[in-house]
């Protein structure tokens, strides 16, 4: 068995259902935390840029979790009462489903994905998470926009988002790339890198993770259409 990593989205329309959503960043996690196989998980917002974002969205909800298995992961997903909950209200949704084939650091005091021996040909996904120090948040948020703007641009980017759990504090970013070649290419270039450089000199973070990940497969849409699809034609 190996673990897969879900990452689940649900839009929201309408100022009573975003209303909804946000009431249940309380309320769902009691029944999240009971559904069963479930391992780590994550409830977050999201925020209105391509990565690390200071500004909120209330239409997006995201949930991270790991099962100990495909099967299991798209079984939970489809039927657990919490995310039907949620689809039926959303206006749209869509789950990644994702095998770990790197993750150093922690989120939460813990080491949440287990890495496994993949070699990745093609496509992957990267997720990026920490924990900002409060001293620095000025200079941080000064910089970071410029990333955001840069990662948008990209049109190798078949698709990326920043959510968070607290706003502010606790950010991460998600995106999916054609190949490690070009994903690499944008992590050392421009905005990104001096902002790498700047988390090690100045010690921005107080906790950090950085995950890749090869792609298993997808349920629901975003935009219309599977944002794989974007990967398939190129």
């Amino acid at each position: 068995m190996s673990q897969t990593v879900s990452l689940s989205f649900f839009r929201f329309e309408g100022a009573l259902k975003r209303l909804w959503a946000m009431s249940m960043m309380g309320a769902a996690r009691r029944p999240l935390s009971k559904t069963p196989d479930i391992g780590f998980w994550k409830l977050c917002g999201s925020g209105v840029g391509e990565g690390f974002t200071p500004t909120s969205n209330p239409s997006v909800i995201a949930i991270v979790a790991t099962w100990p298995d495909p099967q299991t992961a798209v079984n939970r997903i489809r039927s657990a009462p919490i995310f039907q909950r949620y689809r039926n209200r959303a206006e749209e949704d869509w789950t990644v489903f994702l095998h770990a084939t790197s993750s150093r650091g922690q989120w939460s005091g813990v080491e949440p994905f287990v890495p496994e021996d993949l070699t990745i040909q093609g496509p992957l996904a990267a997720l990026t998470r920490a924990s900002i120090k409060p001293r620095i948040l000025s200079r941080f948020w000064g910089r970071v926009p410029s990333i955001s703007d840069v990662i948008g641009k990209d049109s190798n980017v078949a698709f990326k988002i920043g959510i968070g759990e607290i706003p502010m504090l606790h950010q991460v970013t998600f995106s999916i790339w054609p190949s490690v070649q070009s994903m690499n290419d944008f992590a050392r270039t421009g905005p990104h890198a001096e902002a790498i450089r700047a988390v090690r000199d100045e010690g921005w973070f107080s906790e950090e993770l950085y995950a890749r990940f090869v792609i298993h497969s997808d349920l629901g849409s975003w935009g219309g259409e599977s944002p794989l699809k974007h990967l398939e034609a190129a």
